[in-house]
């Protein structure tokens, strides 16, 4: 977010990077919010979105309230030829929501890293294993969460100033 054009890209950015409110007009919800037309938003998303500012717009659904209460996440050991491809194989399961390549360090020669999620700790035993034999991967260790320390969206800019009122607001 190095090249924001003017203060309105930085009030767009400093309402969505807390998220979409939950609402069935998010969009027109933060355009008013911070003193925009909803078209004026679409528009700055769609050139942000054409010219890379930003890759994706999307939305985060809570595991736990789609009844996916367990979770894990799964180092792989994969050789770093084949890392791209076994990513790809991985990513291709629907219960891994997240699925990336890490540089190695002496002593932690795991590459990959997976998300996987399930009902309950079996199914995320059985996907694991499912994951494993579909990509001929056998070194790996499941990381099961104790307990969340911290879950907040990233900060890229300070919230700025409330838009500016319009004449007839008191």
């Amino acid at each position: 977010m190095d090249e924001l054009r003017d203060e309105r890209e930085r009030r767009i950015v400093a309402a969505l990077q807390g998220g979409l409110p939950r609402s069935r007009t998010p969009f027109a919800d933060v355009a008013r919010e911070i003193g925009i037309s909803t078209d004026e938003l679409l528009a700055v998303l769609d050139r942000w979105t054409r010219d890379g500012t930003i890759r994706r717009l999307g939305a985060i659904v809570d595991h736990f309230q789609v009844g996916l209460g367990e979770g894990a996440m799964v180092v792989w050991k994969v050789e770093e030829g084949r890392a791209a491809q076994v990513g790809a194989i991985f990513a291709g399961f629907a219960e891994v929501s997240h699925a990336y390549e890490r540089a190695t360090a002496p002593g932690w020669e795991y590459n990959l890293y997976t998300m996987v999620h399930g009902t309950t700790a079996e199914a995320v035993r059985r996907t694991v294993a499912r994951m494993s034999a579909a990509a001929g991967v056998s070194e790996f260790l499941v990381l099961t969460t104790r307990r969340e320390l911290k879950k907040v969206p990233p900060r890229y800019v300070e919230d700025p100033a409330p838009a500016p009122k319009t004449p007839n607001e008191v």
